[in-house]
């Protein structure tokens, strides 16, 4: 399946529309796995939910033009991002229409932040735009694991690195964000 989907990829980039209507039943269960994985950190009564995340990543993926995939990990990271910047867009929608109060997320994959309490996740946003301009492999790592929910050896494969280079950089990169969110706290 991976090689057919890699495939329907480079042909989706080339312009075939047909290979993108082809694809998106491959890879649909598969997004919609990630995004339930996402909504697991999520508090309960989110409003927005996995089948319209799903929806509005492909929504976005759609608008695409002539990208060069190269394989089924890319797409997934790629994917991620998009989840990543539905979910921002969100927050900053009901921050908007709430006047100030705060959306709050919860990131069971990062325990040193949460322990029971919510993070904002417009202060997160902030906190990995940060992390990218001093480590971009770091802020990789954290989207592939928080926003797509991929274990350590999937980002290993989607990055291609090693499985202890991933776990090595994902703490580090935990601590640096742990520091940020706690700072923005305080302040």
């Amino acid at each position: 399946m991976s090689t057919n989907v890699t495939e329907l990829l480079r042909a989706w980039g080339q312009g075939d529309q047909k290979a993108l209507e082809q694809l998106f039943p491959l890879i649909y269960d598969q997004l919609r796995y990630l995004a339930i994985n996402r909504f697991k950190k999520e508090r309960k009564d989110h409003t927005l939910q996995p089948t319209a995340l799903v929806n509005e990543v492909y929504l976005r993926l759609v608008d695409w033009q002539n990208v060069s995939w190269q394989n089924r990990a890319q797409f997934f990271a790629i994917a991620a991002q998009l989840m990543r910047n539905v979910l921002v867009d969100y927050a900053r929608n009901q921050l908007a229409a709430k006047r100030g109060s705060g959306n709050k997320l919860y990131i069971a994959d990062l325990p040193e932040i949460v322990a029971e309490r919510g993070v904002d996740l417009l202060a997160l946003d902030e906190a990995l735009t940060s992390l990218e301009a001093i480590d971009p492999e770091q802020h990789k790592i954290v989207e592939l694991r928080y926003f797509a929910g991929l274990t350590i050896e999937e980002t290993a494969e989607v990055l291609q690195m090693s499985p202890t280079t991933v776990k090595r950089e994902w703490n580090m990169a935990r601590a640096w964000l742990l520091k940020q969110l706690h700072h923005k706290e305080v302040l």
